[in-house]
């Protein structure tokens, strides 16, 4: 078992997740959180069968992760 901190946005058409520290690109989507939520654990172990453990080294690994925002004058 290995824990990954994951992403999941809430979009118009539904939902969008991805993991952090992992190498490679890795979504899922779905109409609910808890879709995209399965989704995207599916793809994490697909991503991991195929290309191996090595996609897991993570250093330094990731402690936490924040969402923010910020205004930017254009």
């Amino acid at each position: 078992m290995k824990d990954f901190k994951i992403i999941v946005e809430k979009h118009p058409d539904g939902f969008v997740a991805y993991p952090l520290g992992l190498k490679g690109i890795v979504v899922g989507e779905g109409n609910t959180y808890k879709e995209a939520l399965a989704d995207v654990k599916s793809a994490i172990k697909f991503h991991i069968e195929s290309f191996g453990k090595e996609v897991l080294d993570n250093d330094p690994p990731i402690i936490d992760a924040f969402i923010t925002e910020t205004k930017i004058a254009i």
